[in-house]
Parts: structure tokens; C-alpha cells; sequence
């Protein structure tokens, strides 16, 4: 198994660990037994610097792990919905429009908001135009965003 399978089923093992009602109920008995030596310690600076260095290397950690396993799930379901569309009824422009601008995809939401919204025999032909230019950067982002097969218009 190469390093990076390693590292994905780790990442992957811990993210599902750290979600558990269990790990919260841990965390919250380590905080509980730090808190009850206080006394013990006199509230010292190293009393203190243990529960600050051991939640901060943790949390520094975590953060790592956790992103890891969001990227691989968000790439995972984007190929699962791209399959979808490629196989459905559904228009194949809208494969790889995860790769468009802010802008390009609020047009996009406003556009598949007003044909949700509009009567069907309404059509402007400047609307048709704006979206034949954005179908066409859609597929221009489709096809830099990673090898994504060529859709004529």
C-alpha cells in the first residue's frame, strides 16, 4: 500500500473518530481532570501550558485531517453528480462549472432560477444569448478544469 493510501485511510479513520459522541465525551473527561489538578498544581503556568500545548497540537493537527477528508469527499461527489448529468436527461454544460468564477456562477443561480420561475413559452432571445455564452465557459472551464471531455454546443 503506498504512503498515500496510508495517509487516506488514516485521515479518513480519524475524521469519522473525531465526529463521534464518544471522542466529545473523552474530550470533555480530559478537560474535567485537568481542571479538578488545578488545586493540585496551584494553578501554575505549567498546569496551565499542558491543556493550551495539548488542545493547540491537536487542533493544529485536526484541521489537516479533517480538510483531507473534505477535499477527497467533495471531489468524490462532484464526479458522482458530473456521472449523473453526463448519463441523465440533464444538460451535460453544467459538468466542470464548479471551475467558473463567483460571477459566472451567480449568472449561472439566476438563470436556473428564472427558468424554475418562468412560464413556459417564455423566451428572450437576449436571455438565450447570455446563456449560450455561458454554456460556452462552462465547457471552456470543463475542459481546463481536469480533461473533461469535449461537449459540442
Amino acid at each position: 500500500m503506498s504512503p498515500g493510501k496510508h495517509f487516506t485511510e488514516f485521515a479518513s479513520n480519524v475524521a469519522r473518530g473525531a465526529g463521534k459522541p464518544v471522542t466529545f465525551a473523552l474530550s470533555i473527561g480530559v478537560i474535567l481532570i485537568w481542571a479538578v489538578t488545578g488545586p493540585l498544581f496551584h494553578y501554575s503556568d505549567t498546569w496551565q501550558l499542558i491543556i493550551n500545548t495539548g488542545t493547540t497540537i491537536v487542533t493544529f493537527l485536526m484541521v489537516f485531517l479533517i480538510q483531507n477528508t473534505q477535499n477527497r469527499d467533495g471531489a468524490a461527489i462532484q464526479a458522482k453528480l458530473d456521472e449523473l448529468i453526463r448519463v441523465s436527461a440533464a444538460q451535460n454544460r453544467y459538468i466542470g462549472i464548479e471551475s467558473l468564477t463567483e460571477e459566472e456562477l451567480d449568472e449561472l443561480r439566476r438563470r436556473c432560477a428564472s427558468r424554475a420561475t418562468a412560464e413556459p413559452c417564455e423566451t428572450v432571445d437576449a436571455a438565450e444569448a447570455a446563456e449560450q455564452r455561458a454554456d460556452a465557459k462552462a465547457r471552456d472551464a470543463a475542459r481546463r478544469a481536469g480533461g473533461m471531455p469535449h461537449y459540442p454546443a
